[in-house]
């Protein structure tokens, strides 16, 4: 293992034998031998990528793509057909809820007997169990059958142990997907303190927002092999605009079938990998989604209205966005992101979020956003916009649509200004 790694993946292969039919019984096995017929189904194809100690990487990628097969040989649940795992370090993992926990125990006695299979000893588990209960929130059950927790609970305790055994590796698998907003924002800044300790955190999410608060960089996973590999930044939105062509050309096939429903059984029968085409130079690309609707103009003003793009810290910014409806869109999405031209994500934020009321795109136009207070320090920086359907199909996703220069007198450092008054 190269010095610096924590995890090296190498031409990685896994198959599943999935039987049609088979027998349970001896009787059933004697009489019914041509049951066990089973198909094998390759689910990684030789996968490789390596982790560095203290580095965070997300594994994306469309449902059945590899990507909890791969974290479950990483925990070594399974083991590969053919290439190799190393690791260096302790492993924790969080691949299913409530995994390891006995219904019939208290969560008390589960503490001691899931942090044991992770290696503690009782002397280690005495230590943290008041850490782990006053992280899960959830003392006044602690000593009930966990049986009786709900799901949240369960993903607290289980959250609250892994992250207490001082790993030097961390595994999990879509555990953050439950539990109120609160926990979950809790369960993110644990994670970020504990990467900044030096803690190798992999995460397989279907949610990319975790993984850009979380991850250094994101592996996506394309039929059972790394399709792309790089950060966030960069992989997210060429994986959300390969999604929204799937998702229309699903559609665009169910509403063939009417028309000829034989030539549409047949285009189903092509491997998705035939059906897309690695970019010579991914770095070049910048725009994805459907093409439903395109935008075709950005402008920006200052204050009074004249078009600008050097600003002082703290001016007032509007940014006009004009768009060309090539297909009505009645539940729409708009979505800015401003980052440094370092890569450094300063801020990001969509109509989603921010609880806009349903609303369509059903007619070329335009669409202002206004910033009132641009307390960016001097840098440059560069503005990302996205339109999206209700269901996060990418529609269209510009990256690096448009570059401000922002300045001041004042020395001040970091990436934004906090107003502030001193006491002294």
């Amino acid at each position: 293992m190269k010095a610096g790694n924590s995890i090296e993946v190498k031409n990685v292969k896994k198959t599943f034998k999935v039987y049609l039919d088979k027998g349970r019984t001896l009787k059933e096995k004697s009489l019914f031998s041509k049951r066990r017929r089973y198909e094998e189904r390759k689910v990684l194809k030789g996968i490789s990528f390596e982790v560095k100690k203290g580095e965070a990487i997300g594994l994306i990628g469309h449902n059945g793509c590899g990507k909890s097969t791969t974290l479950k040989l990483l925990t070594r649940i399974m083991y590969p057909d053919s290439g190799h795992i190393e690791m260096r370090g302790r492993v924790s993992s969080l691949i299913e809820l409530g995994a390891g926990f006995h219904p019939d125990m208290s969560g008390r006695q589960n503490i001691y007997t899931n942090a044991a299979i992770f290696g503690l000893t009782r002397k280690e588990i005495d230590e943290r169990i008041q850490d782990i209960i006053d992280f899960s929130e959830i003392e006044e059950f602690i000593d009930n059958p966990v049986r009786t927790y709900s799901s949240g609970m369960y993903m607290r305790l289980a959250f609250s142990v892994a992250i207490n055994v001082d790993a030097d590796i961390l595994l999990i698998d879509e555990i953050l997907a439950v539990g109120d907003a609160n926990f979950q924002a809790k369960c993110l800044n644990k994670l970020r303190e504990i990467k900044a300790s030096g803690t190798t955190i992999v995460i397989v999410s279907h949610s990319l927002g975790q993984i850009e608060q979380i991850c250094d960089k994101s592996v996506w996973i394309q039929d059972g092999r790394v399709f792309v590999e790089g950060t966030p930044r960069d992989v997210h939105p060429r994986y959300m605009g390969f999604m929204g062509e799937q998702r229309q050309l699903f559609l665009d096939k169910q509403n063939a079938k009417d028309g000829d429903k034989s030539e549409v059984e047949s285009e189903e029968g092509i491997e998705l990998e035939e059906e897309i085409e690695k970019p010579e130079d991914e770095t070049k690309k910048s725009r994805w989604g459907n093409g439903q609707i395109r935008i075709s103009k950005i402008e920006l003003f200052d204050l009074k209205g004249n078009k600008q793009q050097v600003f002082r810290t703290g001016d007032s910014l509007t940014i006009r966005i004009e768009y060309k409806v090539k297909e009505p869109l009645k539940d729409a999405v708009l979505g800015l992101g401003v980052f440094r031209s370092d890569g450094v994500h300063c801020y990001g934020t969509n109509t989603r979020i921010e609880q806009f009321e349903t609303f369509g795109l059903l007619k070329s136009g335009s669409y202002k956003i206004k910033i009132e207070h641009l307390e960016l320090l001097p840098g440059e920086y560069y503005f990302d916009f996205a339109i999206e359907t209700g269901d996060s199909t990418a529609v269209d996703y510009y990256t690096r649509a448009c570059k401000i220069d922002i300045f001041d007198e004042k020395a001040e450092v970091g990436i934004c200004k906090l107003w502030h008054t001193w006491e002294i």
